[in-house]
């Protein structure tokens, strides 16, 4: 199945591997980029900018820091333009360099659902499934098999139509178990998700029609698919609603948050 990994890779991702990847320097441009982590003007070539005031208000040697705020758009820059391998290197150099965790340092920087957008990117993707899952889920997905067992597909297919369709209040968890717990195979035998990507991409429209963003399934939509098939979601919601999701996040969302999703969703089909 190398070609059709090589073909997703090409066809499907909006968020690549950074060529050059270093991970280094893009701890570095986080640390500076968070404020209220102060250091002293010795460090100022490798860990965080320093601002000195003038000697006539200091005693000589001394040096104050100066928080000048968080930098939400270096953030986004570094984040949301790195593989989740590259963003797990990255939090490696940072605790290695300024011995602080750096998925904690964001949360206590960042707030809202920016916040819950840039800390789901940097869970391990199988941490980030069993986060959304909780409880749901009770056992491996079998993607190692191509058995189906036609029972169970049958069971599932009931299961999705009992838990709504195309509306909102539909039993999200439901949803989520089904689909991640599940192999591909498995999935085809399901009749609401022979299509895939017509799927996801009708859950990312209703997670923003009407009043109100259901932003927990925005977020997990969109940080779950990017690496794997967001841009042939991305194709075939133009096609169902004759608008782009990029068109739609930028009417429903607003801020850094947005700006966040839009960088992660990629230019438009």
């Amino acid at each position: 199945m190398a070609w059709w990994k090589a073909w997703i890779e090409q066809e499907g991702v909006t968020v690549k591997s950074s060529s050059h990847f270093n991970p280094d320097p893009d701890a570095e441009t986080l640390y500076k980029a968070m404020k209220g982590i102060g250091v002293r003007s010795q460090l100022l070539s490798h860990q965080a900018a320093v601002f000195t005031f003038p000697s006539s208000t200091l005693t000589t040697g001394h040096s104050r820091c100066i928080p000048a705020g968080t930098n939400e758009q270096a953030i986004i820059d570094v984040l949301t333009k790195r593989s989740n391998a590259q963003r797990q290197q990255i939090a490696k150099s940072f605790k290695a360099q300024f011995g602080k965790d750096l998925t904690e340092t964001l949360k206590s920087e960042l707030s809202g659902k920016f916040e819950r957008l840039i800390v789901a990117l940097m869970y391990l993707p199988y941490r980030y499934e069993a986060k959304e899952l909780h409880d749901a889920m009770k056992g491996s997905r079998d993607d190692v098999s191509s058995f189906v067992d036609p029972g169970l597909a049958l069971q599932d297919a009931q299961d999705l139509y009992a838990a709504g369709e195309k509306i909102c209040g539909t039993d999200e968890m439901k949803f989520i178990t089904i689909l991640c717990t599940r192999s591909a195979t498995h999935l085809l035998r399901v009749k609401c998700t022979r299509n895939l990507h017509s799927y996801f991409a009708e859950r990312l429209y209703y997670a923003m029609k009407g009043a109100g963003t259901r932003d927990g399934t925005l977020i997990r939509n969109i940080v779950s698919r990017s690496e794997i098939d967001l841009n042939l979601i991305k194709c075939h919601f133009k096609k169902m609603y004759g608008k782009t999701l990029s068109s739609m996040i930028m009417e429903d969302t607003s801020g850094d948050y947005k700006n966040a999703l839009l960088s992660l969703v990629g230019s438009d089909p």
